[in-house]
């Protein structure tokens, strides 16, 4: 196989972690939709609140 067609795809993660707010649900909201403009993301959320749900106005409430 030739080089040029070989794509080496790395994962990457990244966390938001702080104190209550201090923006990390905005943050981390952004920077989910900045990424999945040109690369599979996935979005994750552990906080009860559902903040997530209401920046991206979707109602998360179903437990699974």
């Amino acid at each position: 196989m030739n080089d040029s067609k070989i794509k080496t795809r790395l994962a990457r993660i990244v966390m938001f972690t702080g104190k209550g707010g201090v923006g990390k649900t905005t943050l981390s909201a952004a920077t989910a939709l900045c990424c999945a403009q040109d690369r599979r993301t996935l979005l994750l959320s552990t906080d009860p609140a559902g903040s997530l749900g209401e920046i991206f106005g979707c109602d998360f409430t179903e437990e699974i």
